[in-house]
């Protein structure tokens, strides 16, 4: 599966490094484009990013606002905005554009990787959470899919059958199929596994519990299977996220 592109526009080169090094880690690819370019608009779109991280800084807020209020109004790709202040000036401008998320610098990787991941999570699954923005709002295909949702999260750790998850719509499974990919963005069976490597990440990462048992408690019938789906979706082997992981917790510690 293609890596999902981060996108960091302003004017700290460094930055975008810090942000790269942060979240490189993690799977994403990042990119930077100054915010004094031309047609920002058309680099934007030719990157085709997942999600425009912008640096607001105040001798450029007029082209960050501008930027930000694009991005509302087009709808079509999540953003949120690094600031070394938060003042209510700042906050007022800012909130108008209504953005994802926002960040004070100097960065902490646990923010940034926490916050990035939410809001690509939560901006993948906007199409089946109208019941959050008007009550008397039930349309028929958000409402199934939704439903389909959340079994899939309360069962990711057992085996899941797309036909199981067909009979949950009462549509035929390829309709099922059809229809959960235009809302989602993946198939029924990549999102599964997305969401399976997720706890596997986690596992991998902040536990000692061994892989081969990670995998056996995410419904994988065997440790092959689970190791090429890993390397496939994280682009990397199981073991190897675990050393890195611990080596780049190792650099993290004070005095080091």
């Amino acid at each position: 599966m293609e890596k999902n592109i981060l996108l960091v526009v302003g004017l700290d080169l460094a930055l975008s490094q810090e942000v790269q090094n942060i979240l490189e880690k993690e799977g994403y690819e990042v990119k930077f484009i100054s915010i004094l370019t031309g047609d920002i608009i058309n680099c934007l779109v030719n990157n085709t990013p997942q999600l425009v991280m912008i640096d607001f800084e105040e001798a450029q807020s007029d082209r960050c606002i501008q930027l930000g209020r694009y991005l509302l109004n087009e709808d079509s790709i999540p953003f949120l905005y690094f600031s070394s202040d938060a003042d209510n000036v700042i906050l007022e401008n800012i909130k108008r554009t209504r953005p994802y998320g926002f960040l004070i610098k100097p960065l902490r990787d646990k923010d940034v990787k926490a916050c990035v991941k939410l809001i690509l999570y939560n901006y993948t699954h906007k199409n089946i959470d109208l019941l959050k923005t008007d009550k008397k709002v039930i349309e028929d295909v958000p409402y199934r899919i939704r439903h389909v949702i959340n079994y899939i999260n309360e069962n990711i750790n057992e085996k899941i059958d797309i036909d199981e998850l067909a009979n949950l719509t009462k549509w035929k499974k390829h309709h099922f199929i059809r229809i959960f990919s235009s809302i989602i963005g993946v198939t029924p069976y990549q999102y599964i596994l997305i969401n399976k490597m997720e706890i596997a990440k986690a596992l991998i990462e902040d536990t000692d519990q061994p892989i081969n048992e990670i995998a056996f408690d995410l419904g994988f019938v065997n440790y092959s299977n689970f190791g090429h789906i890993f390397k496939k979706i994280c682009f990397t082997s199981p073991e190897n996220y675990r050393k890195t992981k611990k080596q780049y917790a190792e650099l993290q510690k004070p005095g080091i």
